[in-house]
């Protein structure tokens, strides 16, 4: 890795020959839903997490069944996603030195300095992992579920992608969208009816969350700025939507 050059995705150079993008099944980005290469839509939420054991018995069994009503009123499949990553701190260490310099009483400002430098060296040396929860809803194109089964999980294999595929994905976009949506409405509430926050990931969530999976040590230095305009490759298809970000290279 060249640490003398620009540190940031945009800085970084790509090898279409190196990169697992042709094998993966997200195709693009846009309107905050995942694309998949055969039509299919994914809307994903994070969630918070409840500490039972905080809790007496009867508000634990009171959550038991609001999350167990939850589960029976469903009438399409959700994935429930459990991420264990690195704690990272750096937009914290970065507010706390802004702080500091603005400090202008020198002791609190040395004390200022001295925490930065301490919380520094206990990520650096604890190895502090953090949890994170999601709940992938997904919305299938309308008679994916006739496929012969073969076809389908050869797909899964080898999920190659072409023009028509493509065009496919922007016709029948819209229609998918309101379908999800609808989903996505049902799970959020009964989410929220077991005591938990429900957040759903917007295009740029998305498009850090599919970059820190594939890339969990290059996204460490190379990351996102969140205020800065995203300049992702897109499908190349006549007329197609404006907006629509490619899937970020894995293994750049």
């Amino acid at each position: 890795m060249n640490t003398q050059g620009d540190k940031s995705v945009r800085g970084a150079k790509k090898d279409p020959l190196s990169s697992t993008q042709l094998y993966l099944k997200v195709s693009e980005i846009r309107d905050d839903t995942a694309i998949l290469k055969n039509g299919g839509l994914r809307a994903i939420l994070k969630t918070s997490s409840v500490n039972l054991n905080l809790k007496s018995e009867e508000e634990q069994n009171a959550v038991i069944y609001s999350y167990q009503n939850f589960l029976n009123s469903l009438e399409f499949p959700i994935q429930i996603v459990v991420r264990s990553k690195k704690l990272d701190l750096e937009h914290y260490i970065e507010k706390l030195k802004k702080i500091g310099v603005k400090q202008t009483n020198p002791l609190l400002q040395k004390q200022t300095f001295e925490y930065i430098e301490y919380v520094s060296r206990l990520v650096e040396y604890a190895n502090i992992m953090e949890k994170q929860f999601y709940v992938v809803i997904p919305q299938d194109p309308l008679g994916e579920e006739k496929r012969g089964l073969i076809k389908s999980f050869l797909e899964s294999i080898f999920p190659q992608d072409n023009a028509s595929k493509i065009k496919d994905r922007h016709t029948h976009f819209d229609e998918l969208k309101k379908r999800l949506s609808g989903r996505v409405n049902t799970v959020r509430a009964g989410l929220e009816g077991c005591g938990l926050r429900v957040d759903e990931l917007n295009t740029q969530d998305l498009i850090e969350l599919f970059y820190e999976t594939y890339n969990p040590l290059t996204s460490r230095s190379q990351k996102f700025e969140p205020d800065a305009e995203l300049a992702l490759e897109q499908d190349e298809v006549p007329e197609a939507p404006t907006g629509t970000a490619a899937v970020p290279q894995a293994g750049a």
